[in-house]
């Protein structure tokens, strides 16, 4: 990756645009480091993607955990627990974690 001035992006963009086309990374250096980077179009989407399937993963992850809990309150009768008595049962962990 290199690193560039706007002034000099905006005086040679054609040259930049070439070197971003062929796969270079261009960092646009800017005042108190609000830097850009450069890419194509295609790399945007390809890093889109990665995120959106991190994210689609995370959601797996999150309802495979709270299946998990499902299952655990079901074996330990948690689910047939009033809010009260869970409630409760919160504030005498806590009380005893903090002793």
């Amino acid at each position: 990756m290199i690193a560039i001035k706007t002034q000099d992006l905006t005086q040679d963009f054609s040259q930049v645009a070439d070197r971003v086309i062929k796969g270079e990374k261009i960092l646009i250096s800017q005042p108190q480091n609000e830097n850009l980077v450069l890419i194509t179009e295609k790399e945007y989407k390809n890093l889109e993607q990665m995120r959106e399937s991190r994210s689609d993963l995370a959601r797996i992850k999150a309802r495979e955990s709270i299946k998990k809990l499902q299952q655990q309150a079901n074996e330990s009768g948690a689910e047939k627990m009033t809010m009260e008595e869970i409630n409760a049962e919160i504030m005498e962990y806590r009380n005893e974690k903090n002793s």
